[in-house]
């Protein structure tokens, strides 16, 4: 089987923050990723230590939000240094993996 290395992302959101929105128009508008990914947690805690969703049927919503994408290691910094200065530290996760082709 062929592989490409590529680098993963994960980036920790909250709803209420609303970044969201803003953010995948920019991956998706301004620097054209190959595609990504976004999961809605149940529940969730941050920094402050406030748990956010702990009932299920509990209709917060400042539920915890990830977003992940992949692409070549060349853009995937050329991204992480423009989300630098909107992304809190702390809240994006890289490591490098291999897709199949």
């Amino acid at each position: 089987m062929n592989t490409t290395e590529v680098m993963m992302v994960r980036i920790y959101l909250a709803e209420g923050e609303g970044q969201l929105k803003n953010l995948i128009k920019r991956l998706h508008d301004w620097e054209k990723l190959r595609g990504l990914t976004v999961f809605r947690g149940i529940t969730g805690y941050g920094e402050d230590g406030v748990i956010h969703g702990l009932e299920l049927l509990d209709l917060s919503l400042n539920l915890p939000v990830v977003v992940e994408f992949f692409d070549s290691a060349e853009k995937v910094e050329k991204v992480l240094s423009h989300l630098g200065d909107i992304i809190k530290p702390g809240h994006m996760v890289t490591w490098t993996a291999n897709i199949n082709q």
